[in-house]
């Protein structure tokens, strides 16, 4: 499976981006955590204690410019636009275990209307690689635009997760991801509300998400932020935490079966 997690900032998708690569490998599953947000904190969440000497891929100025031809951090000239990708995954990877590697893309610096640069096409045509040519379960966290995701490889995605807290501007958030992802041809989109307090904040993401497919509602719990300030993964939920990610992640799994993945 690939599958790919969005939200606005802060609402939660890195916690369950790494609930989901901890629950595929527990299944045996080989699989590759993809953190795609320029923040940079998947690798803490899943508890790997090197995360933070991790250099991002599109900080790597001489891999950069020896895949693509370029000069990295310039604008304009030429470059390929297929630079090779199919060995950066072992290189770059950062294991945990025995099922779980990590790989850090780091973000782009853009302005105006979008980068056309050397940084910015080695990361998504490592994405492209991922996604079509890896025999393993695909985890990216991504930041709220997408960014990484194209349409050459957005059809290929088996899911988009948006994840959503209960406010206005969370919920605007997951309104544009969901236009963005039809622009480029995702249409297996599933939803999950986090921080969910009480039987009110249930209510109001399923009037507001009325019509889409909702996975579950993680309940608010201290235990997660405890565990993102310590940088560990959160591993001392409380059962109802625990039971609700994994509904979400069955519920997930059963809707994948159905759609025949």
């Amino acid at each position: 499976m690939k599958i790919a997690i969005s939200g606005k900032g802060g609402v939660g998708k890195t916690t369950l981006s790494a609930f989901l690569v901890r629950w595929f490998a527990d299944q045996g599953k080989s699989v590759l955590a993809i953190d795609a947000d320029p923040d940079a904190n998947l690798g803490h969440a899943l508890g790997i204690k090197e995360a933070s000497g991790i250099t991002p891929i599109s900080q790597m100025r001489e891999l950069v410019a020896e895949r693509t031809e370029s000069v990295p951090g310039t604008y304009g000239g030429f470059f390929k636009l297929n630079p090779r990708v199919d060995d950066l995954p072992e290189k770059l990877s950062v294991r945990q275990g025995d099922n779980i590697r990590l790989m850090v893309m780091g973000g782009v610096k853009k302005g105006g209307t979008g980068c056309v640069c050397p940084e910015s096409v080695l990361l998504k045509n490592l994405v492209q690689h991922l996604i079509l040519r890896r025999d393993e379960v695909v985890i990216l966290d991504m930041e709220a635009g997408i960014e990484h995701l194209g349409r050459g490889t957005s059809k290929y995605v088996d899911w988009l997760v948006t994840v959503v807290e209960p406010g206005r501007r969370s919920v605007e958030t997951a309104a544009r991801i969901k236009e963005l992802a039809k622009d480029i041809g995702l249409t297996r989109i599933g939803l999950v509300g986090n921080k969910v307090r009480n039987d009110q904040d249930r209510a109001f993401l399923r009037k507001v998400l009325s019509g889409q497919l909702i996975l579950g509602f993680i309940p608010y719990d201290d235990q997660i932020i405890e565990a993102d300030l310590d940088a560990k993964f959160a591993e001392d939920v409380s059962a109802a935490t625990r039971a609700a990610l994994e509904k979400i992640t069955k519920n997930l799994v059963e809707a994948s079966e159905a759609a025949g993945l």
